[in-house]
């Protein structure tokens, strides 16, 4: 089959010596390069405040390849024609002057110029003014803008300002990378190309739905970053609130990016919001005390090098919400997601109703229901778990649950899995934005959101303490027990 042509692009890659450009942006960069996704004539410039030279630029791209894509993939030949893509410009982001030349090095050129902000939120604006002032721009330029948005609505609709008096709408890809992954995508197909499931996506057949975000770190060196925003800024308001707009939207009309974010936008006005005695019951925010991590010892939130001692900061979030709408109307949502928890896992539960009428063993009855897991991390795939009888003549007709089993590194296996930013940036090369975040789906989750944290802040109550290794606090546990059910932790 042959592989389509990708539209050549100068791509700007603002930020272009910090970690997240290190880590993964280059490395996508370089396997998209390496399946000929790449237009022989797409160019990459780096730039940053560091007084280096293209040479050393390139030498710390190449380390970065060293460290972040595996062996067996790095090719000489491949690597050697990726770098010498790349050019670096050091860079004062706040002065005009030097954007004159972004625009003299894509001088006589028609690609279009692609900027990726992968810098700070309080940046954007100020870069995309320079890049204007500098004749850098046409109707063409593309920008991408990393996550958060943000701190607030407030502040969110201040930087979406300062970014859409330069570009429109149609030029702007908000990225959450959470939307570049397979499974995520999957779910379009899975719930809209399977009458199996899409005639069963309802309050009627659906009991309830889970979603879990864990994560073993800590903050990692981000104290300055995440004492501020917290994991419910971090994490729920934009990667959490994606996947349960992928779960509960109804169907697009097509797949062009407006339908499915007009359906995602309808979600999220939809979301019930946590507020009065239910911030009492339905929500549940920790911070991780010392405990033990892959089976080492390790120090607590408030521990931690730089740490604020008096912080209230929420490394753990988890509440009951329900969509309110016929789909849904009754269904409860549990989301939940944390710090230091005992595994890193991405996974999406939907629980089935069980049969009106139970015919089986009275003490199975606890199995009789159907559950579609959807694991995003850290094995992509899809398990469907259905009952059966099980085998011997001495069992009589006792159930066992088993698995209807896709995992896509062994159904595929000589296909190799796409890291997120892969996807994404090869989508914003093709001037596609479905898996792109629209603006008010960002000013509509900040509004959720917001509403959360006005709630806490008026009741004044501190996180609940959990160790370090543990799945959060027990209240955790306790909301999602108080409705007879409980955390699907399989995995």
């Amino acid at each position: 089959m042959a592989v389509e042509q990708t539209p050549a692009v100068d791509l700007a890659l603002f930020g272009a010596l910090g970690d997240l450009a290190l880590r993964k942006l280059y490395a996508a960069l370089y396997h998209l390069d390496r399946g000929g996704l790449l237009a022989s004539d797409t160019r990459i410039l780096g730039l940053a405040r560091q007084d280096i030279d293209a040479e050393a630029f390139r030498e710390r791209v190449r380390e970065a390849l060293d460290k972040s894509v595996d062996a067996k993939e790095r090719e000489d030949e491949k690597v050697d024609r990726f770098i010498d893509r790349l050019h670096y410009l050091k860079l004062d982001f706040a002065s005009v002057e030097g954007y004159r030349e972004i625009a003299q090095w894509q001088a006589g050129r028609r690609t279009p110029l692609t900027v990726y902000l992968s810098v700070p939120a309080s940046l954007f604006g100020v870069i995309c003014k320079n890049l204007e002032q500098g004749g850098c721009l046409d109707e063409e330029s593309r920008v991408v803008v990393e996550k958060p948005i943000g701190y607030d609505l407030e502040s969110s609709i201040e930087i979406n300002d300062a970014i859409g008096s330069v570009f429109d709408e149609r030029q702007i890809y908000r990225i959450d990378h959470y939307l570049g992954k397979e499974t995520v995508q999957n779910l379009l197909a899975l719930r809209f190309a399977n009458p199996l499931f899409g005639n069963q996506w309802n309050q009627s057949q659906i009991s309830h739905v889970e979603i879990t975000v864990a994560e073993t770190v800590g903050i990692e060196g981000r104290w300055g970053y995440f004492d501020q925003a917290g994991q419910l800024r971090d994490m729920v308001q934009n990667h959490l609130m994606q996947l349960l707009c992928m779960i509960a939207m109804e169907p697009p009309s097509n797949l062009d990016a407006d339908s499915i974010r007009d359906e995602k936008v309808k979600v999220l006005k939809a979301l019930r919001p946590i507020e009065g005695e239910r911030l009492a019951t339905d929500v549940v925010r920790g911070q991780y005390i010392s405990g033990t991590s892959g089976g080492k010892p390790v120090p607590g939130y408030l521990e931690e090098e730089g740490a604020n001692v008096d912080s209230r900061t929420e490394t753990f979030v988890a509440f009951k919400t329900e969509v309110s709408n016929w789909r849904w109307a009754g269904v409860p949502f549990y989301l939940r997601t944390g710090k230091r928890m005992p595994e890193k896992l991405s996974q999406i539960v939907i629980h089935f109703r069980q049969q009106p009428h139970y015919i089986f063993d009275p003490d199975q009855r606890g199995l009789a229901s159907n559950k579609l897991i959807i694991r995003l991390q850290p094995d992509e795939g899809i398990n469907l778990q259905v009952l059966t009888k099980d085998s011997g003549l001495d069992k009589g007709m006792r159930l066992r649950p088993g698995p209807l089993h896709l995992d896509f590194h062994k159904a595929f296996p000589k296909a190799r899995i796409p890291d997120a930013y892969e996807r994404l940036i090869l989508e914003v090369m093709k001037g596609r934005q479905y898996l792109f975040v629209r603006r008010d789906e960002v000013e509509y989750s900040w509004r959720w959101v917001d509403k959360l944290i006005a709630g806490w802040e008026s009741r004044g109550l501190p996180p609940k303490r959990y160790p370090a290794g543990s799945w959060g606090p027990v209240s955790s546990i306790a909301m999602i027990t108080r409705d007879g059910r409980s955390w699907f932790e399989e995995y």
